[in-house]
């Protein structure tokens, strides 16, 4: 088995060796992975943080060994706490880092970095503060950053920047945590699923007071929450079907 760690700011994992392919997840700077299967071009890994796998091209990380990785996989991780800053190679030459990314392996890759430390658990009160961070960030499909996330990138990536872990998709998200009755019995911070025409969960989002969720729909937005699911405030309708809370924390 062979290991790696992403030494770029944001490289996509894509669902088949191809640029063209679609965009599955992104690896943020930190991350580290094994690397299952190489090709001439392209590798397929998987996250250490969540287990997602997909292709990433060779150029955009690093081999490592595999001390190295369980070295820094047993580590609790320290997170970059600033929407973006650099890092500093040992040629002064500079790399952009975005928020919620990994910053064990520094030492490693003999980088320099002087941006805001996020480390350790937060109390769950912290979990929509965190959130607004995101708000108005672009939706886009794989995407896990201020500068294009969707659903479960948005509720992973604010659970991971508290001290908490998701798994990446909605559909492995909801397979975490306790299942609530009722709307009135969660608080700020759960989760809530909606699924599809088919009962395929397809969408989540996190919870706030007073019947409101923030979620990735356009845009990481703010509606009102309902027994039915999400009512779009500015399209006046339901866009999504509501299946389940779950309490994680």
């Amino acid at each position: 088995m062979q290991y790696g760690i992403c030494n770029l700011s944001i490289v996509p994992l894509r669902f088949e060796p191809t640029d063209a392919s679609e965009l599955v997840s992104q690896v943020i700077y930190g991350d580290l992975f094994k690397i299952l299967e190489q090709r001439k071009n392209w590798s397929k890994i998987r996250i250490a943080f969540d287990s997602y796998e997909g292709w990433i091209d060779n150029k955009q990380y690093i081999e490592i060994s595999e001390e190295q990785y369980r070295t820094l996989n047993k580590q609790p991780p320290q997170l970059s706490g600033d929407l973006v800053e650099f890092i500093q190679d040992e040629n002064e030459q500079l790399y952009p880092v975005v928020f919620g990314s990994t910053l064990n392996g520094l030492p490693l890759l003999n980088h320099h970095y002087d941006g805001d430390l996020i480390y350790g658990k937060r109390p769950k009160s912290q979990i929509i503060q965190t959130a607004f961070t995101y708000l108005n960030t672009p939706y886009l499909w794989g995407g896990k950053t201020p500068f294009g996330i969707d659903c479960s990138g948005f509720t992973q990536m604010v659970y991971k920047l508290n001290g908490y872990k998701l798994l990446r998709d909605a559909s492995q998200q909801a397979t975490q945590g306790e299942a609530l009755s009722f709307i009135e019995e969660s608080e700020p911070g759960d989760l809530a699923f909606f699924d599809n025409s088919e009962g395929l969960i397809t969408h989540v989002g996190l919870i706030m007071d007073d019947n409101y969720i923030i979620h990735a729909h356009g845009k990481v937005r703010i509606d009102r929450l309902d027994h039915s699911g999400i009512y779009n405030v500015d399209r006046k309708k339901h866009t999504h079907k509501l299946r389940v809370i779950k309490k994680i924390i």
